[in-house]
């Protein structure tokens, strides 16, 4: 597993009995043996509000980084999460997605095997300024579909 990875899962695991948990950034990143920016990649790319988190920073001598859960019912949280998509998603944005919805079952590998086929890359063949809005567009006409 890559480092990113591994961070990832820990802070995860650490949801297991708590629907928000406070990090501190330089000791984290002391026991994985890695530097604090390593943290903040993690965080500002795993634990977004469109994977259902909010994030909360405090910097100074006693700051911390404060992740809450938001949860809500299967269709509330996909909701949430095609609020928060915008006008453009990339296919590694999908993925993380779609691997959160597992990971919490908010849909069944089948579904997340048809929204992957449907936003890949080998079926949007179209430039590169467009391809993202037009993936979104259909991502997110997808998933209000799903219930």
């Amino acid at each position: 597993m890559r480092m990113s990875d591994l961070i990832e899962e820990f802070i995860k695991d650490l949801f297991e009995e708590n629907e928000a948990i406070e990090i501190q950034r330089n000791e984290l990143a002391e026991q994985f043996n890695c530097v604090p920016s390593q943290i903040n990649y993690v965080i500002s790319t795993r634990f977004k509000p469109s994977q259902g988190y909010y994030v909360e920073s405090r910097r100074g001598g006693g700051g911390h980084i404060t992740i809450k859960k938001v949860n809500n019912t299967k269709a509330d949280y996909i909701m949430h999460i095609i609020n928060n998509i915008g006008e453009e998603i990339t296919s590694n944005d999908v993925d993380i997605v779609l691997s959160d919805f597992l990971t919490y079952e908010i849909i069944s590998p089948k579904e997340a095997k048809l929204l992957k086929v449907a936003t890949s890359d080998n079926v949007l063949q179209l430039s590169k300024e467009i391809k993202d809005k037009v993936r979104a567009r259909i991502f997110k006409n997808m998933l209000l579909n799903l219930n």
